[in-house]
């Protein structure tokens, strides 16, 4: 034993030991050859000790000097040293995601407090790695100041991980239609109200009004906003939707016994909240006499069965949805076929298909598209019939199937949006209770299927 701790106390060794780790980690996982400028600098930590030799020797004499430098620099060291682990965590294995909206129920919860791995598919390499630390994307206290820099932009990067996302996964994502943000108008969805001021005032001048009435900023893809969705169909797959049934490839998808609907209830009295409890209904409303029930299957059959329900009938869901193009009367029921792209894929470009694919090509992967009165298509101001892919996209859908903001509304999810994948849920309050009946003691520690 004694001799272990004299060999792994030799000043040589553990400048090995550090940077052989070091160069794993930084170097070879990462792939960025600019981080070996990292070993001088564990060199002299460890062997030459020339930073201590000529500067960092003050330190230690003012706090043998001064008692209040010494706590001061302690605490100061201490906060240093916890911000850098945490923030290496945060990139590079897990971080915490808090469910903030009912579009996954029954399967998770509003309150749910998430574990979700970036080891899974592999963390990606920060787009703007100049920012504050533990702060998204504006600062505590303030609406609109960035909390990062754009001095420094990093291509997209993924690290390796521990797999590939697959087919009913529960997915973390940056909000791929969130490159824009209305700034006094966060909650709604930029390209939603650009279409209402088109459809109200024509293209032109619609954008011109929004432009005016509205501050817009933009934002890089790793400061966009959380989303968690289940993923119903992975590059390659063709996907369809048939009355509110997700089919992949002319498969049904695998059962998800937690998957909710929004059913119309007629009734001939009110139906009691203690009813409504029972059956584990919490998102309703009562419109011109009739009960709009967002629940599950089961007991959507259940509410069927009672005495003073007289009708019931699934809700029809709106035909507002993607490509937003009169030429695919598509609905949120009923959708598709849709091919999802693959990286290396090749399709062959038309007018008609086009408007599945032009966010594609010119927004996530950066190209310069444009469509002439004779209907050519150009690409960087070349003609294209074709058009191949150099990313893969995911089609994301959420559990509560007519109150979600899923992928049928705003498109594909570009693999550079992917964060990570939902493990465990390690926490869940119900906001309608105060502690500490409002902890879900049932679903700590649960995995997220």
């Amino acid at each position: 034993m004694n001799k272990l701790r004299a060999l792994l106390s030799n000043r040589w060794v553990g400048f090995a030991l550090a940077a052989v780790l070091y160069t794993l980690w930084f170097v070879v996982w990462t792939g960025n050859l600019w981080f070996l400028l990292g070993i001088p600098l564990i060199y002299d930590a460890y062997i030459s000790r020339l930073f201590y030799r000529y500067v960092w020797h003050r330190n230690d004499e003012m706090c043998r000097r001064s008692k209040t430098y010494k706590t001061v620099y302690e605490w100061v060291n201490a906060l240093v040293f916890a911000t850098v682990v945490a923030s290496l965590v945060h990139i590079f294995l897990f971080q915490m995601y808090v469910i903030p909206s009912s579009s996954m129920e029954k399967s998770l919860l509003i309150g749910d407090y998430l574990y979700v791995s970036k080891a899974a598919y592999g963390p990606k390499m920060p787009n703007t790695p100049v920012a504050m630390p533990f702060v998204h994307h504006t600062m505590p206290f303030s609406q609109s100041a960035k909390s990062f820099s754009e001095c420094v932009k990093w291509p997209y990067h993924r690290l390796k991980g521990l797999g590939n996302v697959e087919r009913n996964d529960v997915v973390v994502f940056n909000f791929p239609a969130g490159d824009s943000v209305l700034l006094d108008n966060q909650a709604v969805t930029y390209y939603d109200i650009v279409r209402d001021y088109e459809r109200l005032f024509g293209r032109e001048e619609g954008r011109r009004r929004l432009n005016a009435e509205h501050e817009i900023i933009t934002r890089p893809v790793d400061k966009r906003e959380h989303y968690i969705k289940r993923c119903v169909a992975i590059p390659g797959d063709t996907l369809r939707i048939v009355d509110g049934e997700v089919f992949v490839n002319g498969e049904p998808q695998a059962a998800i016994p937690a998957k909710q609907y929004t059913y119309i209830v007629g009734t001939s009295t009110p139906i009691t909240k203690y009813a409504l409890d029972r059956l584990g209904i919490t998102e309703y409303g009562v419109y011109n006499s009739l009960y709009y029930i967002t629940t599950t299957e089961e007991s959507a059959e259940a509410l069927a069965a009672m005495d003073n329900v007289v009708s019931i009938r699934r809700f029809i869901g709106n035909d507002d949805v993607f490509p937003h193009d009169g030429r695919y009367r598509w609905t949120q029921d009923n959708f598709g076929p849709l091919w999802v792209p693959a990286k290396g894929s090749t399709v062959e470009l038309t007018t008609d298909n086009l408007p599945l694919y032009r966010r594609i090509i010119e927004v996530y992967e950066g190209h310069e598209l444009a469509v002439a009165d004779d209907g050519t298509i150009t690409i960087d101001g070349a003609p294209a019939d074709s058009y191949t892919f150099a990313m893969d996209y995911y089609f994301m859908m959420g559990d509560n199937r007519h109150n979600s903001a899923d992928s049928r509304f705003w498109g594909f999810v570009p693999e550079d949006h992917v964060v990570g994948k939902a493990s465990f849920i390690w926490l869940s309050l119900d906001r309608d209770k105060s502690f500490p009946a409002n902890i879900r003691w049932n679903r700590l520690f649960t995995k997220v299927r």
